[in-house]
């Protein structure tokens, strides 16, 4: 009996090894997409002309409602049980979906600190790795953070709101802040990937790791650009 205990054991900790794999590869090719996207739109010229009117008057709402719900369809997609193609749908989907929202970031970047952008990825792929080095080498379930990462978001989602609106800036603090409430949506998604989404989940996984490490990125990059304006 503890034989075919043992062997099914075995097979269970495979299983879990190559969802592993397989999450952290598409969360590897959804980085290179993002990369790649990003490139291509802040050196296309109707593109740049489009991020800026996107962040005119109150279209800068209107885009993060959009984002909103193309992120609800994206990961709904990413889960469905419909087959693989859907999942990957809705991955490809958020991945251009945050290239169309980071561009107008990227394009002053680029005009006003060129340099920051590699450095914020440096700096983000080093507590992502950390982070996840944490996680896995603990094995600590980091879901009581939930609740944290859900009150969070309405507050950081109302801040935000509030700052189109009435057109007042949040700062540096309000961006490191943001950093914290990053990393410890990284650690969650990631205690997620080693003990709560099924085998075949890969793809939903690699979804929740992106949109958080893309999250982190995004305030890394606007601390960087705001220090050297």
């Amino acid at each position: 009996m503890s034989e075919y205990y043992g062997v099914s054991e075995y097979a269970a900790a495979a299983a879990r090894g190559n969802f592993i794999r397989k999450t952290y590869l598409n969360l590897s090719g959804a980085l290179a997409a993002f990369a790649i996207l990003l490139g291509v739109l802040s050196s296309w010229e109707p593109a740049i002309a489009f991020a800026g009117k996107m962040v005119t008057g109150n279209n800068w709402l209107l885009v993060l409602l959009a984002f909103m719900g193309v992120s609800w369809i994206a990961s709904k997609w990413s889960v469905s049980s419909t087959g693989l193609s859907t999942q990957y749908l809705g991955l490809s989907l958020y991945v251009f979906a945050e290239a169309v929202i980071f561009l107008p970031l990227i394009v002053v970047a680029r005009a006003y600190s060129p340099e920051s952008i590699p450095q914020a990825a440096v700096l983000t792929g080093a507590l992502v790795l950390g982070l996840s080095f944490a996680a896995f080498f603990t094995k600590k379930d980091f879901s009581f953070l939930g609740s944290f990462l859900t009150i969070g978001s309405f507050v950081a989602l109302g801040l935000i709101v509030c700052s189109i609106l009435f057109g007042f800036q949040l700062g540096m603090v309000f961006s490191g802040a943001m950093i914290v409430f990053a990393a410890a949506a990284v650690l969650y998604q990631t205690s997620s990937v080693i003990r709560d989404y099924s085998d075949s989940q890969y793809v939903a996984a690699a979804l929740g790791l992106f949109a958080a490490v893309a999250l982190l990125f995004w305030y890394i990059l606007q601390i960087l650009i705001s220090s050297r304006k």
